[in-house]
C-alpha cells in the first residue's frame, strides 16, 4: 500500500473570511490554523501546503475569557540592550488589535518554513471592510 501524495497542480485553495465578532481567541486561532494547514481536506498531508486562505474580520471585537486583558502581556524585542517592549493585551487591542489574532494562530501553526509560508495565507483586519471580494470568499462560522 502506498501513500498518496497530492502534487502541486492538484492543490485548490480556497478562500474563507472568519467574523471574529464575539468569539473567544482559542476557539477562533484553532479553527483558522486547521483552515490554514488544511487538516480539514482529505488530501492533507503534513509537509505540504495544502490549506486554504483564511480572512478574519471584527478583529478588534475578539473575546477573552477571565482577565486576560490585563494579565496576558506580549513581548518584543528589538535586538538592542535593554529594548524589551511589554504590553498588555488590552493595550495592543487599543493600538493594533490585528496582532493578537495573528500571534494566537502563529502559536498554532509549526514553526518552520512550511509555518511560515502558512501565515502569510492569514489575512487580519480589524474592522468589518476586506479587500478580497473578487476571489468570493465563503463564510464560516466559529462556535463559541
Amino acid at each position: 500500500m502506498k501513500t498518496y501524495v497530492p502534487k502541486q497542480d492538484e492543490i485548490k485553495h480556497d478562500w474563507f473570511v472568519v467574523d471574529a465578532s464575539d468569539v473567544v481567541l482559542g476557539r477562533l486561532s484553532t479553527r483558522v490554523a486547521t483552515l490554514l494547514r488544511g487538516k480539514h481536506k482529505p488530501s492533507f498531508t503534513p509537509g505540504l501546503d495544502t490549506g486554504d486562505f483564511v480572512i478574519i474580520v471584527n478583529a478588534a471585537r475578539v473575546k477573552m475569557t477571565g482577565n486576560k486583558w490585563e494579565a496576558k502581556k506580549y513581548y518584543r524585542h528589538s535586538g538592542d540592550p535593554g529594548h524589551l517592549h511589554t504590553a498588555t493585551a488590552r493595550e495592543l487591542r487599543d493600538t493594533r488589535p490585528e496582532r493578537i489574532v495573528r500571534y494566537a494562530v502563529w502559536g498554532m501553526l509549526p514553526k518552520n518554513r512550511l509555518g511560515r509560508q502558512l501565515l502569510k495565507k492569514l489575512k487580519v483586519y480589524a474592522g468589518p471592510e476586506h479587500p478580497h471580494q473578487a476571489q468570493m470568499p465563503q463564510p464560516i462560522k466559529v462556535k463559541e
